[in-house]
């Protein structure tokens, strides 16, 4: 089979260019034929595809500012390129992941009228919210554009600009739920609750298919899952929308219990500033380092405070044996069991602070988490569900 992947970035930017990466992996293992389709970009890996690249946009001020706010209707360079591509690779599959603004949807709609499947993975709600992460001005929960994309307008969503509201609004209004549906035969939904928001935004019951991510999980192999050092973690974007500040502020109430967290990003100062002895800001590190420190933790927390899709974050987590105290939000209860961890309400520090404490009253079997896990979240397990997907 021969199938196409796209998506906005072709690097280790964030998790759906990971599940991208790691799925052109999966499907040449297989035995499959996979090109690519990404903006180019100066950290995209090399690619003998990247001659079908459309050219990078930056959304600010300058030289390439025209190209960049029509980017997100199909402009004329995306098309050419991207026709390019079809004709010279001829896919039996077009896989779309996170293809928004730096690319576009006129991208489904191209191979749509060629008869070719198109399948779309959802890694957040960007055909539900012009945000994307259902954050009215980045951050309270909101619904709203589910049902009235003209909110966006109402609440300056976009950046409390009225000007890039506007833009994020006219791309919701040509990109609608029935344009979209119409060109896409699928649609996989990586947590139940994101097919369970995708039925409440009207998308059609038949095209949402619910299928968890996966990872490889060989790094995540270790000769003993029990050897714990005294501390927990985090692992993640130091920003509002992750919880970081609500992990802090719970974790200064418990100074006898050591906590790590791993990570960077715009708060991080703030969180050094208002972070108690105990509390260990590590940084950004790479995955050698990540492994040891969420591998060695007594538990990780995840305490986000948006619609958490499929976190990477959870499932690494676990793969390594390692229990997670997670917040009650969007699809992380999903993914945690009485035997894999606790949850807590979002936002709710006191709660927080409550299961930090039962999570260290606890007994675990780390073993049989990571073996669980393992099984769970394996490539094989996602390959065949996937190509099931293909093939329908």
């Amino acid at each position: 089979m021969k199938i196409l992947l796209a998506n906005k970035f072709y690097y280790r930017r964030g998790g759906d260019c990971v599940h991208t990466l790691n799925l052109e992996q999966l499907l040449k293992a297989h035995g499959h034929e996979v090109a690519v389709f990404a903006m180019d970009y100066p950290e995209n890996l090399e690619t003998q595809w990247s001659k079908y690249f459309p050219s990078e946009v930056k959304f600010k001020l300058g030289t390439g500012m025209i190209e960049a706010l029509m980017r997100p209707f199909g402009t004329r360079e995306v098309q050419r390129k991207f026709n390019a591509l079809l004709d010279d690779f001829h896919p039996d599959v077009v896989h779309l992941n996170n293809i928004h603004s730096q690319l576009s949807p006129v991208i489904a709609e191209m191979a749509h009228e060629r008869g070719i499947k198109v399948v779309w993975t959802l890694h957040d709600y960007k055909l539900l919210c012009p945000r994307y992460d259902c954050l009215r001005n980045g951050e309270t929960v909101c619904e709203s554009c589910f049902a009235d994309k003209h909110k966006v307008l109402e609440y300056k969503c976009m950046k409390n600009s009225k000007v890039a509201s506007f833009l994020s609004y006219g791309e919701a209004m040509k990109w609608h739920r029935e344009r979209l549906e119409n060109c896409t035969d699928a649609f996989v939904c990586p947590s139940q609750f994101m097919r369970d928001k995708m039925k409440q935004g009207g998308f059609a019951t038949a095209k949402l298919h619910t299928l968890c991510n996966f990872i490889d999980v060989a790094p995540c192999v270790a000769d003993d899952y029990s050897q714990r050092d005294d501390y927990y973690c985090f692992i993640g974007r130091l920003s509002h929308e992750k919880g970081a500040k609500t992990l802090i502020e719970a974790a200064n109430a418990l100074p006898q219990h050591k906590l790590v967290v791993i990570g960077g990003g715009p708060l991080e100062d703030e969180l050094k500033s208002m972070a108690g002895k105990h509390i260990e800001l590590a940084g950004f590190k790479q995955w050698s380092e990540i492994k040891r420190l969420v591998g060695k933790a007594r538990f990780s927390v995840i305490p986000s405070e948006w619609y958490e899709n499929n976190p990477l974050s959870v499932i690494e987590a676990q793969c390594l044996g390692t229990p997670v105290l997670g917040a009650r939000i969007g699809g992380i209860p999903e993914l945690i069991s009485e035997e894999t961890g606790m949850t807590f309400e979002s936002r709710h520090t006191a709660d927080l602070k409550k299961k930090i404490e039962a999570m260290y009253g606890r007994t675990f079997n780390n073993a049989k988490i990571a073996v669980a896990s393992h099984k769970r979240y394996n490539a094989e397990r996602y390959y065949n569900e996937i190509i099931t997907v293909y093939k329908m």
